[in-house]
């Protein structure tokens, strides 16, 4: 029984923090120090060229990992946003979520194991609108 109750807490701790992790890889720790922002000022940019008229500079790449079971893409997001917003980013690049193959999931019904859900995203500090030349 004891086992049991164990066990639902830590589903419902899952669910709570949507059992997703995250980490950052810097692409210049030692260039790039901004104060954190809240997540929801981080924007997802979908597309590259809608930085065509932005300055910015590229902080890390953002992965992040969660249960197939346990999290939703938009569950994904939040937590990309929420690292990004820690390290003082103000935009995401190009987040791309993978789900599971159709043959992973088969696989973990039979045998009783998880699939997972990754995200990987480029972590941007946008500093404002292009100069233009007269």
């Amino acid at each position: 029984m004891k086992f049991l109750n164990s066990l639902f807490i830590v589903l419902i701790m899952c669910t709570i923090t949507s059992c997703v992790s995250t980490k950052a890889v810097l692409l210049a720790p030692e260039s790039f120090q901004y104060d954190p922002v809240l997540p929801e000022e981080v924007r997802i940019f979908v597309d590259e060229s809608e930085l065509d008229t932005l300055e910015y500079v590229r902080i890390a790449i953002i992965e992040a990992t969660g249960s197939s079971g346990f999290t939703s893409q938009a569950g994904m997001y939040k937590a990309i946003r929420k690292k990004a917003a820690k390290l003082g980013a103000n935009g995401v690049l190009m987040p791309n979520i993978k789900e599971a193959s159709s043959g992973a999931k088969v696989a973990a019904a039979i045998f009783g194991t998880g699939t997972q859900r990754r995200g990987e995203a480029i972590e941007i500090r946008v500093l404002g609108k292009k100069k233009v030349a007269p």
